[in-house]
Formats: C-alpha cells, sequence, structure tokens
C-alpha cells in the first residue's frame, strides 16, 4: 500500500512538473543589435583615424551585398608584405574587417529577414574592402617614395 501512495504522490509531481509555466526566453535581438551597433561605430572610429569618409561608398555597398567579409578583404595580392610606413592603415583595415567578420556573425544569428543587422553588415564589409584597399594602394605608394593616406 505503501508504494502505491508513493507512486500516485510521484505521478502528481510528474504532473505538476509538467504543467508548471515556463519562463519565457528573453528576445536575443536587442542584445545583438546592441553589439552590431557598438562595432559599426567602431568601425566609423578606425575610418576616421584612417582619414576615411565615416561611411563606405554606396556603390561598394551594392558589390558587397552578397559576398563574405573574407572575399571583400582579398585585395591585396598573395604574399603582400606590409611596409612599416603602412603600418598604422593597415592594422586600422585589419580591425575594421575582423569587426565586419564580427557583425555579420551576429547579423547571421539574426536571420536574413532582419533587415536593419543585415545593412550594418553589408556596410562593415564595404567598410572593410575599402580598408583593404587603402593598405595596399599605400603599399604600392611606397614603392614609388611617400606613402599616402
Amino acid at each position: 500500500m505503501r508504494g502505491f501512495v508513493l507512486g500516485i504522490l510521484i505521478a502528481g509531481l510528474m504532473l505538476s512538473c509538467m504543467r508548471a509555466p515556463q519562463a519565457a526566453m528573453p528576445d536575443p535581438r536587442p542584445q545583438k543589435m546592441t553589439e552590431i551597433i557598438a562595432l559599426w561605430a567602431q568601425i566609423r572610429g578606425f575610418r576616421r583615424e584612417a582619414h576615411m569618409d565615416l561611411d563606405p561608398n554606396p556603390t561598394t555597398e551594392l558589390q558587397w551585398r552578397t559576398k563574405t567579409v573574407s572575399e571583400a578583404a582579398r585585395v591585396c595580392a598573395d604574399g603582400h608584405q606590409v611596409p612599416k610606413t603602412c603600418g598604422e592603415i593597415c592594422s586600422l583595415a585589419d580591425a575594421i574587417c575582423d569587426n565586419a567578420e564580427a557583425i555579420c556573425g551576429l547579423a547571421n544569428e539574426l536571420g536574413k529577414d532582419d533587415q536593419a543587422a543585415q545593412e550594418k553588415c553589408t556596410s562593415a564589409k564595404a567598410s572593410c574592402r575599402e580598408a583593404k584597399q587603402r593598405c595596399c594602394n599605400c603599399s604600392k605608394d611606397t614603392t614609388a617614395g611617400e606613402p599616402s593616406f
């Protein structure tokens, strides 16, 4: 008889646990968008340090909408060596591309239908491309004399 009562108590406990309201999962979008905007703001700061316009050219954005960050970053020839005089611009370009990678990763987590996140990703890829072009052009210019920023 004790086993029977214990069994009923355990079954009742299990049923009550199954019916207990479950805590709603918080929406991850606000936190991820905050991270995206912070990384994007850093890109704008890096662009300012590199004496570039704060935002990339809209044409560049259109070209890189469907491409990856690594494709956008491939500008310099293989085996490209960065001269010391171009170190700063090339370091900024690397930082911009790192942020672009993080932004696009977060945007992909939010999904292709999240237009705001995808737009920040596209802008970041275009910034990566333009910054890498500045780095490579600086390197080319140093072979002829002074680097140009």
